[in-house]
């Protein structure tokens, strides 16, 4: 993609202050030290095989709907997109009309710009709660990906960010994640698995590059989706990976 000036400024501007701030990462409530499942919503996805308790589940927007169909009423951890508190297309509307009345343990807004309270009441409008809030900024998400993969992105257009589902791999990782599996994560899909409206999925060749160096780079990131292991080459999760290393459920916070 050829840049005009503005767009030049603004990435000359992104590149310096990222490196003056340095940001970190953000940071789960506590480092994982078992399976985290990252779960997606393309239209298709499968519970990992072996899935129980031990496993830290993470969603995606409104695919809690998905792991509520295994028996997990509220996720972990789930990570939301600015646009779905108060945006008006058809993708944000969905998010929230799934999402009314649910609840996750924590809560991370990516990119919100509006402050603490407007947040708060955003989210109380569609009765969305949660045990923990937090709000991670550009130069955070930035973070992530260079402190995982040795990669500094820009974000100057919508082809060049990973999608919330890999990024929710990479923070399952930067926090120590022995294993990630992820499902309903696919580059090659279209469409939600909450809703029929068949919406375009952005990100597409970034995800599928990212991907594929995690798995150059030797990170444990599998897939339970059989599609996406042929398709990408992730390595399939069997249940076996973690077999005599799993923490009793006591251990789970």
């Amino acid at each position: 993609m050829t840049l005009n000036f503005a767009d030049i400024k603004k990435q000359v501007y992104r590149n310096i202050k990222y490196r003056i701030i340095r940001p970190d990462p953000p940071v789960a409530p506590q480092p994982f030290s078992g399976p985290v499942v990252v779960v997606g919503s393309a239209p298709i996805s499968h519970k990992p095989d072996g899935f129980d308790e031990s496993f830290r589940v993470i969603t995606i927007n409104g695919s809690q709907t998905v792991v509520k169909k295994w028996g997990v009423e509220v996720p972990d951890i789930t990570l939301m997109q600015f646009n779905q508190i108060e945006g008006t297309n058809t993708n944000a509307v969905e998010v929230r009309r799934v999402l009314n009345g649910q609840r996750t343990k924590m809560l991370y807004v990516l990119l919100w710009r509006e402050g603490l309270p407007r947040l708060e009441a955003g989210l109380k409008a569609f009765d969305y709660c949660y045990d923990r809030l937090q709000m991670v900024d550009r130069y955070q998400r930035m973070a992530l990906l260079d402190k995982i993969c040795g990669l500094k992105n820009c974000e100057m257009e919508a082809e060049s960010k990973c999608s919330n589902g890999v990024n929710a791999v990479l923070f399952a990782l930067c926090n120590g994640a022995p294993s990630v599996i992820i499902t309903g994560i696919n580059p090659d899909s279209g469409g939600h698995a909450y809703n029929q409206e068949n919406l375009a999925r952005m990100h597409v060749q970034m995800d599928r590059q990212i991907l594929t160096r995690l798995m150059q780079k030797g990170y444990p990131v599998y897939t339970a989706d059989p599609a996406v292991s042929k398709a990408i080459g992730l390595p399939l999760w069997t249940g076996q990976e973690f077999a005599g290393a799993r923490l009793p459920i006591s251990a789970k916070a």
